[in-house]
């Protein structure tokens, strides 16, 4: 009859129009790189405006994480980033399924992986931050090739900075080489936008792939491990685990508003923000705690500390700006300034005791030990460390950036190779020949001797006076306080003063 027929067209009409939209609709792949969020996150807020459908990855990078070594030999990604990374991506996932979205996870080249992605997919964008460093930027580059021989696009965004590039008052390659004359220009004339509000709905696409699974450290060749008591960074990575710890330090403690009485201490995780950690892999964008900060200065009032915090953000910033203004010069031996020291060698042997904390320098030891077992150091520490390995030890400064690279929860290549700069005296300081004095710095930082006691045990019956030079010790106070210099405790390898 004539009304089936007709009811038959009309449902192969329908049919036809739902195929041609869902053909129709425009999809796109945000990829996750060191900005392991939801909140001020620009490529999904971006993503979000151009596309009908979304899709999320992260992925393993096999050259970063399964065996890499860097120039010197060292682990290209150790075990305690490698587990905060891990977690972050699991809280990540978690987060997305909230929102009826998930996280499609790959192990192997992002270029290769996520081309194969976005074919599956049929997605006609990637959208990423942009990284500025030469290992992030080849990848980025080699994506974005691939992808144009498929006929899609890379479209990048912003969010490891605290301020945008385009708002300050000068091009990136007139950035101010010394962080006062950068500090002046912009931290009273340049506003800081407001975060991005974390999503709270996702028009996402309905993945028939397969999502993958979040891989463990034995999947990259570490064991896994219990965090040391003595740790000062007791934390597990994730954007839940950094807005909590912001919540913490700020609301909760008023930890902030004695930051700078407290930002060199040494022992426990409130001596400092520790916000670096979450900072490193984007658990926390800058601007987010800008925003939290300035909230905290109008309820609670606001002091030096309060400003203190801000100022380490323009730190972080300013270091930024010097990869993107002299890229890979960073990591050149004589560093932004041109310079180098015809002292300094690649000495292996010399280096391997500074690193496995056998220089016979308490406070250097200490802290060399502390980093090997969890993977932090304070700033008092890393400076003082960095300054002994190049100054005193003459040690080619890149081994020590190197090693740092491999083992710190918190590395970030600008903040990490542009300390070294800082430190080495190749990037900007205004002033020359920076030197620090271990064993003051010790007595001022240490003054009873307590961190060394927590890291170097074997000197925990030492007395005060004694526990910063232990080579001082005559052989009855080594038998009285159970310590043999050059035995259970190792002779310095240099004298200080």
């Amino acid at each position: 009859s004539f009304l089936p027929k007709l009811f038959v067209i009309s449902l192969v009409i329908k049919i036809f129009a739902f195929q041609l939209i869902t053909i129709m609709k425009r999809r796109a792949l945000v990829w996750f790189r060191q900005d392991l969020r939801l909140h001020d996150n620009e490529a999904i807020v971006e993503a979000a405006k151009h596309a009908d459908e979304l899709v999320f990855c992260y992925v393993f990078d096999e050259r970063i994480f399964s065996g890499s070594t860097t120039w010197f030999d060292f682990p290209k990604t150790g075990k305690f980033r490698t587990q905060f990374i891990i977690e972050a991506v699991t809280d990540l996932k978690k987060s997305l399924r909230k929102l009826n979205a998930d996280l499609v996870i790959r192990i192997g080249k992002p270029e290769i992986e996520l081309t194969k992605i976005v074919a599956e997919t049929k997605c006609s964008w990637v959208y990423c931050n942009r990284e500025r460093t030469d290992e992030e930027v080849k990848v980025q580059d080699a994506l974005e090739k691939n992808l144009w021989a498929q006929g899609q696009e890379i479209i990048y965004t912003r969010g490891k900075m605290l301020y945008y590039t385009q708002d300050l008052p000068f091009p990136v390659q007139y950035t101010p080489d010394t962080f006062t004359h950068f500090r002046k220009e912009v931290e009273k004339l340049v506003p800081i936008r407001e975060p991005l509000k974390a999503p709270t709905s996702l028009r996402v696409f309905d993945l028939n792939i397969s999502l993958g699974k979040v891989p463990s450290l034995e999947d990259f060749g570490h064991e896994s491990f219990e965090v040391d008591t003595r740790s000062a960074v007791p934390f597990k990575g994730g954007e839940s685990e950094g807005l909590a710890h912001l919540e913490h330090y700020l609301w909760e403690t008023n930890l902030v508003k004695t930051y700078k009485e407290t930002r060199n201490g040494l022992i426990g995780a409130d001596y400092s923000s520790k916000l670096s950690i979450y900072l490193a892999q984007g658990c926390l964008s800058p601007k987010q705690i800008y925003a939290e900060l300035r909230r905290y200065e109008q309820q609670r009032g606001s002091n030096e500390s309060t400003y203190w915090l801000f100022f380490e953000l323009l730190w972080r910033d300013f270091f930024r700006l010097m990869g993107k203004k002299y890229g890979n010069r960073i990591f050149f031996k004589e560093g932004t300034l041109g310079e180098t020291d015809p002292k300094w060698r690649n000495d292996s042997r010399i280096f391997e005791l500074w690193a496995t904390a056998r220089t016979g320098i308490p406070f250097i030891d200490a802290n060399m030990r502390e980093l090997a077992a969890t993977g932090f150091m304070s700033n008092r520490g890393r400076q003082n460390v960095a300054s002994f390995l190049v100054k005193d030890l003459h040690i080619n400064w890149q081994m020590g950036a190197e090693y740092f690279e491999s083992v710190l929860t918190d590395y970030d290549p600008c903040s990490n190779w542009g300390n070294w700069n800082y430190v080495a005296g190749v990037g900007a300081d205004p002033r020359e020949n920076r030197y620090f004095n271990i064993i003051k710095q010790a007595k001022m930082y240490d003054c009873k001797g307590e961190y060394v006691k927590l890291w170097l045990p074997e000197l925990k019956l030492v007395p005060e006076d004694k526990v910063h030079q232990p080579d001082t010790l005559s052989f009855d106070e080594q038998t009285k306080y159970s310590v043999k210099i050059g035995a259970q405790y190792p002779k310095p390898m240099v004298r200080l003063k």
